[in-house]
């Protein structure tokens, strides 16, 4: 393994998203530990040795433990976590959210990136070093109707982002995320056929910002909430 090559681990590694991250740190030389319930395509020419799949339910604290310690015994260390998981509901009012809908909506974007803090974090501080990029929306800066829970919950994540920055900095450890709106996503296009797929975020583009948070050209930024607007 060469010297200088990063490990990084991706959450939702699954998703359209998540593969377009994988691929632009594949893209660099990087180690890859990609987590997902569902089997993630692997990065095109990616050498087996350097990636390493888990399946793993992100809800569960045990399994995500247990695959950053395998990534550990394999690459040494975990330097990236980028925590792509995530979901989106709307069309209730506040008064009438589910109790199915917050629990689904909260679990899927707070509470999977706390699961995978708590497993790769110690790792991080014990060499006072890593960068962790974290996934809000750009909903999550105020309110919308009929998207509360949504909105809420994605600011959830900006807000953990903030508490881990000012956690974390003193310790060599970047914590950032980036907020963007609609993802041009093939779920997206069929469920909203009317719009126009060019004004929405490339995966591509998005991954390559994640990619400059988690690199050392980024080390100066610390608790960032980045928007990421394509063209619209």
């Amino acid at each position: 393994m060469h010297a200088e090559r990063r490990t990084v681990m991706v959450t939702g590694a699954a998703g359209t998203l998540g593969s377009a991250v994988a691929a632009a740190f594949a893209g660099e030389g990087a180690n890859l530990v990609l987590l997902d319930r569902r089997e993630p395509r692997l990065p095109e020419g990616i050498d087996a040795s350097a990636c390493l799949v888990a399946p793993v339910d992100l809800l569960d604290a045990g399994q995500v433990s247990a695959a950053a310690d395998l990534a550990r015994q394999r690459f040494g260390a975990i330097d990236v976590l980028c925590n792509i998981a995530g979901g989106f509901r709307m069309g209730e009012a506040v008064h009438e959210t589910s109790s199915d809908t917050w629990d689904f909506l909260f679990d899927l974007n707070a509470r999977s990136v706390v699961h995978a803090a708590r497993a790769v974090v110690p790792g991080m501080i014990a060499r006072r070093s890593g960068r962790i990029v974290n996934v809000a929306a750009f909903a999550a800066r105020h309110g919308v109707a009929r998207m509360g829970a949504y909105c809420a919950s994605k600011s959830a994540v900006v807000r953990l982002t903030e508490a881990m920055a000012a956690e974390l900095r003193e310790q060599g450890i970047n914590v950032n995320c980036v907020m963007p709106t609609i993802i041009d996503t093939p779920e997206n296009r069929r469920d909203m056929p009317d719009a126009d797929p060019a004004n929405w975020v490339g995966p591509a583009d998005l991954a390559e910002v994640i990619r400059f948070l988690a690199s050392p050209a980024a080390k100066a930024i610390h608790g960032a909430a980045l928007p990421v607007t394509g063209l619209s």
